[in-house]
């Protein structure tokens, strides 16, 4: 079997990079368009055959379009895929309109719900759509939103982006040691990255909820002294975003927060925090996978795939999104008892164990790509 993914950076999207490397260990020749960059050289050590090309949709480029659509059909007609696995919005609009008429099963894997909660982005997604598009939710709320909309439900799978989970194992934390600071002071952390406001969207804060996390470490701070918020993570392209996300901590919090930017040990980091917190807006099912495996008390907002692994009062707490002061209430009854959050948490490492090892999500890729094609023979 031959598989063509389209993936839009070659700086991020690890999670795409992990499910090839293992799609290639089941026998499946895979190939991969992506930009020139710092990855490229990982995905061919994985055993990936690289196409250095970009075939993310510049939406504000329209005199690039035929020039892409070009592109990707020579592409597809040099590599004769069985079957095209897109992993972004972009790529997947590329992938629709510059292979119409062309009858080669298409997946799109969504990696987050965000432009299905808005009805333009939603319905023309949909409407790009033809009889040899599948889609693939890496969480069950995505699945259930193409349901509801109108989708096949046998046109609809599931499979989680899986992890290495040995990567969570055996790590002994040195954040303590960075921060220069004991056991005595109690570490609230947030891990994500900083991705500004998109005002077309009618955003008004940022995705992943930086600002809100702020507050509310400004309202416990009022009551409780013996914490430090630490945000792991900067901004995605934006420094002026993460300039005014680091000016706001400072000037709200004080003392209380530190911001340590884009890390690459963040594996070494975690395991020294009391507390992880995720206040997104929206959201797969975020960091709070990487949270529970390290057994670290969890808090996350109510949205998308995220109440799948934080199950409210089992694994973690739920709060609901955009609402500071309930995220200070919950921060505190959390540190108030701790040993009650680690028993959650061992529950919730044990959930996500099962259900995103990525020799386990690879392998349901692969099963998926067989019923796929059994029905395009």
């Amino acid at each position: 079997m031959k598989a063509l993914h389209l993936v839009k950076t070659s700086k991020g999207a690890f999670w795409a990079l992990r499910q090839m490397r293992e799609l290639v260990k089941l026998g499946i020749e895979v190939h991969v368009a992506l930009p020139r960059g710092p990855l490229v050289s990982e995905y061919q050590q994985a055993g990936v055959i690289v196409h250095p090309i970009s075939l993310d949709f510049p939406v504000r480029e329209p005199w690039m379009w035929p020039h892409l659509f070009k592109q990707v059909r020579e592409l597809v007609l040099n590599i004769r895929p069985d079957i095209i696995h897109s992993h972004h919005v972009g790529t997947t609009i590329t992938m629709r309109l510059g292979l119409r008429g062309m009858k080669i099963p298409r997946i799109f894997q969504v990696p987050g719900p965000l432009h299905l909660e808005n009805p333009v982005f939603r319905s023309l997604e949909i409407v790009l759509a033809d009889e040899y598009d599948y889609w693939i939710g890496s969480c069950k709320y995505t699945c259930d939103l193409y349901k509801r909309i109108g989708i096949e439900g046998n046109r609809v799978f599931l499979s989680y982006y899986g992890v290495d989970l040995e990567n969570f194992v055996g790590r002994q934390g040195k954040l303590r040691e960075l921060l220069g600071i004991g056991k005595d002071v109690k570490l609230v952390g947030m891990v994500a990255y900083m991705y500004a406001p998109k005002w077309f969207l009618g955003q008004t804060r940022g995705l992943k909820g930086h600002e809100d996390f702020i507050d509310a470490i400004k309202l416990a701070a009022l009551q409780r002294k013996d914490f430090l918020a630490v945000v792991i993570g900067g901004a995605w392209d934006k420094a002026w975003y993460e300039k005014k996300i680091r000016d706001y901590g400072q000037k709200r919090c004080g003392g209380h927060i530190t911001f340590l930017g884009v890390r690459n040990d963040v594996p070494d980091l975690y395991p020294d925090l009391d507390v992880a917190v995720h206040p997104s807006h929206s959201e797969n099912v975020g960091g709070a996978v990487e949270s529970l495996l390290f057994g670290i008390p969890t808090i996350a907002t109510r949205v998308g795939g995220l109440p799948e692994v934080v199950i409210d009062g089992v694994t973690g707490w739920l709060v609901p999104p955009k609402k500071p002061a309930l995220l200070a209430a919950t921060i505190l009854e959390v540190l108030q008892d701790l040993d009650k959050g680690r028993e959650m948490a061992k529950t919730g490492q044990e959930l996500v164990r099962q259900l995103f090892d990525i020799k386990k999500t690879a392998a349901e890729v692969a099963d998926i790509y067989q019923q796929i094609l059994s029905r395009n023979l």
